[in-house]
């Protein structure tokens, strides 16, 4: 069986988003709560969550649904055109990015809507490419937000804050 984590960190990684780039989220989301937080302290809470298949799976979906939309090969062009302006109130980017955050409480749940309104670190560069008209992150930018808030909350619940 293949291994989806590595493919998942792969298909990030061609899409311009690291794991350093991911836990920097997390950190900005547990800052304020441990104050010589690293980075590398949430390595181990991200990897975890990267090894859920229902996060592999939302990862794989998000980019191959943005990645058809900017080659321009989607079979309906409104959808396609949808997705390559972000529209506002499209709102199933989100839902896929809610699949993720389920998995690890209301904490998660939370800590998604706070960091995808600030667009924080990777999250902000994401969004402001896919306003560009060449490039279409409109399910990345909130999976890999889904991803920092969830990896967070398990580093929040390990340590009970």
């Amino acid at each position: 069986m293949e291994n989806y984590r590595t493919k998942c960190i792969a298909l990030l990684k061609d899409r311009g988003v690291t794991l350093d780039d991911i836990t920097d989220c997390a950190r900005f989301l547990q800052a304020e709560y441990h104050i010589d937080l690293k980075n590398e302290d949430l390595l181990e809470s991200l990897m975890s969550v990267l090894d859920k298949r229902e996060v592999q799976f939302a990862i794989m979906t998000a980019i191959e649904l943005d990645r058809e939309a900017e080659r321009g090969q989607m079979i309906d062009k409104d959808l396609e055109a949808l997705l390559r302006r972000d529209e506002g109130l499209y709102g199933v980017d989100e839902v896929n990015a809610y699949g993720i955050c389920n998995l690890y409480g209301s904490i998660a749940l939370t800590n998604f809507g706070f960091i995808d309104k600030r667009k924080y670190g990777i999250i902000d560069k994401l969004n402001k490419e896919g306003k560009d008209g060449k490039i279409c992150n409109t399910f990345l930018d909130d999976v890999v937000g889904a991803i920092a808030a969830s990896a967070a909350s398990r580093f929040a619940h390990k340590w009970g804050k």
